[in-house]
């Protein structure tokens, strides 16, 4: 069973150093007022990730620390310590918060979990599993109507729990399908524009049929367009050089008798005849045959440009024409046209969908229904469940009141339905407490005093108990008691500790008489600073601290008393 083992606490308030084993069952924490009981409390606290204060750290140091080991054999809390890097010691888990000052007075925390470095979030995760602290804080959290329906909750049982899972999701469902159908009314204006703007875009694009590559295609054609005489003139030359007289003879005046592919051609044919004759001359017949080649399909190509320019397919206006309407279609656009002829076919998707609102709303109307069906169906069944754990729990309660002081003590647990789906259902959960016969219930809120919710809270947990929380820690849980209550909430004490690890701070005997393992919290002083031990105490001197809890001094009445309680405990526990 997973419980704490060990708590080690450096420099806390009036604790200089201190070691506090813990065994399993009922552990009782007592000593003089102002000795640092409470910081056992407090070290606890630290562990659990709450929030660290500079205040606590002992008068005189800068730093602080506290360190638990806990026996774990749950495999989620292992996983999530091994999932930030740490690890266990076979079943053993170690959990640390080291507080130092800071410059300017506030407190500085590191946290480790297995020998890692986490943050504080994980050890209140962790605490979520390990330990449960319960102090005059706690008492208070009573008054909320959140720790209420917890209480219920937890008194309904698995089949709840299983349910509430089921109709957490439908709830989920149906309000994703609310907030998306709301999204699309808020941004319908929005919506509109942005259809509107891209169905533009498209019309545009259909519209001038823009090509990609087609600006530069154009510019390309423009710049030679506007060349043309003096490119013409080349090219002829050119192709004269190519042909010679056998070419375009008005193209090129004083053209070479001879032009270079009928060079070419004589070369290629006196190397072939002296190749008969000489083999390694074959290189050179290969490359003439192919520069022959070459020079043919150059002179046709220069005649096709030469041809073009004669008969070009646009004319210049009209290509200068075509260019301005793509540059102006361009700066509607915003952006170059290849990139919006790229976008174009997710555009249209995007207006498909923006044009489809009306039907999407109508999807979503339907599915928003079904999903309020569904969990209005499930929230009935958890009103149900919860009314007949409010009845269960009335009468557990009840019965734990009267051995507590509160004989004649009442709680009413309603469970109202609203109008509203919430995360949880759609019950209302109030305590109330009838202090007598004949009173009406108030809320507990406002009708019960402190000692009476510390006495409500630990009926619950009796009532409630189990093992989900394998450790339970109460400060104080028996404030304004005294007498025979006292002893019965000792024994409500040792009854929980059956299912859990039970740590109590107490100033009562009667109370600390019913634990299995005694610590006492000693102040000491030389003068000049004072500080306090903690040790378990056994036998004789266990008996003396009980003595001293019940008259301030182990004299031997005081002695036979104590002695009188333990026994009496043993007996009645």
């Amino acid at each position: 069973m997973t419980r704490l083992d060990e708590l080690t606490i450096r420099s806390l308030g009036v604790i200089d150093e201190a070691r506090v084993p813990f065994g399993p069952g009922f552990t009782a924490i007592t000593g003089e007022t102002g000795a640092g009981k409470t910081m056992v409390v407090q070290a606890l606290a630290l562990l659990r990730g709450e929030r660290a204060d500079a205040g606590v750290i002992r008068a005189g140091e800068d730093r602080a620390a506290v360190q638990g080991v806990w026996i774990v054999d749950d495999a989620d809390a292992a996983g999530l310590v091994e999932d930030a890097g740490g690890s266990l010691d076979d079943d053993e888990l170690i959990l640390g918060r080291a507080l130092s000052r800071g410059q300017d007075g506030a407190a500085r925390s590191r946290a480790q979990a297995g020998g890692a470095a986490v943050p504080a979030g994980l050890l209140r995760e962790l605490a979520d599993r390990l330990v449960a602290v319960h102090g005059q804080a706690d008492q208070q959290r009573l008054r909320s109507a959140d720790a209420q329906a917890a209480a219920l909750d937890r008194a309904a049982g698995a089949a709840l729990q299983s349910l509430l899972v089921e109709y957490r999701q439908e709830h989920a469902a149906w309000d994703a399908a609310r907030a998306a159908a709301g999204r699309i009314r808020t941004q319908h204006d929005a919506r509109a524009e942005e259809a509107a703007a891209i169905r533009a875009d498209l019309e545009e694009l259909e519209a001038f049929d823009p090509q990609p590559g087609e600006q530069a295609e154009l510019a390309a054609i423009a710049n030679r367009l506007e060349h043309s005489e003096g490119l013409r003139a080349e090219l002829a030359e050119a192709h004269a050089a190519l042909a010679g007289d056998d070419g375009l003879e008005a193209m090129a005046p004083g053209a070479l008798a001879q032009g270079a592919i009928t060079q070419a051609g004589v070369a290629r044919r006196l190397v072939e005849r002296a190749s008969a004759d000489d083999a390694a001359l074959a290189e050179s017949l290969e490359l003439l045959v192919q520069a022959d080649a070459l020079l043919q399909e150059a002179s046709a190509s220069i005649v096709k440009a030469l041809d073009d320019l004669e008969r070009p397919e646009r004319s210049l206006d009209e290509v200068q024409d075509r260019r301005a309407d793509l540059s102006g279609l361009e700066r509607r656009l915003g952006r170059p046209l290849d990139v919006a002829l790229e976008e174009a076919p997710q555009s249209a998707l995007r207006l498909a969908e923006l044009e489809d609102d009306d039907s999407e709303l109508a999807r979503l109307a339907d599915e928003e229904q079904r999903h309020f069906d569904g969990a209005t169906a499930l929230a009935d069944r958890l009103t149900e469940l919860r009314r007949a754990a409010a009845r269960a729990l009335e009468d557990a309660v009840g019965a734990e009141l009267k051995a507590l002081a509160m004989p004649d003590a009442r709680l009413v647990v309603e469970v109202e339905q609203t109008d509203a789906l919430g995360p949880f259902g759609r019950d209302r959960i109030t305590m109330l407490l009838a202090p007598h016969p004949g009173a009406p219930p108030r809320p507990v809120q406002k009708g019960a005093s402190g000692g009476e919710l510390s006495r409500i809270m630990l009926a619950l947990e009796v009532a409630l108990a189990d093992e989900s929380v394998p450790t339970m820690v109460f400060d104080e849980v028996d404030a304004g008691v005294g007498g025979a209550a006292a002893i019965e909430i000792g024994r409500r004490l040792s009854r929980l500790a059956e299912h859990c690890q039970v740590i109590v701070v107490t100033h009562l005997a009667q109370v600390a008489a019913f634990a299995e393992q005694h610590v006492r919290v000693e102040k000491g002083t030389d003068g000049r600073i004072t500080a306090s031990q903690v040790s378990r105490v056994d036998g004789e001197a266990r008996l003396a601290e009980l003595a001293r809890m019940l008259s301030g001094t182990a004299s031997e009445t005081a002695l036979a008393h104590a002695r009188e309680l333990l026994e009496d405990a043993r007996v009645v526990g």
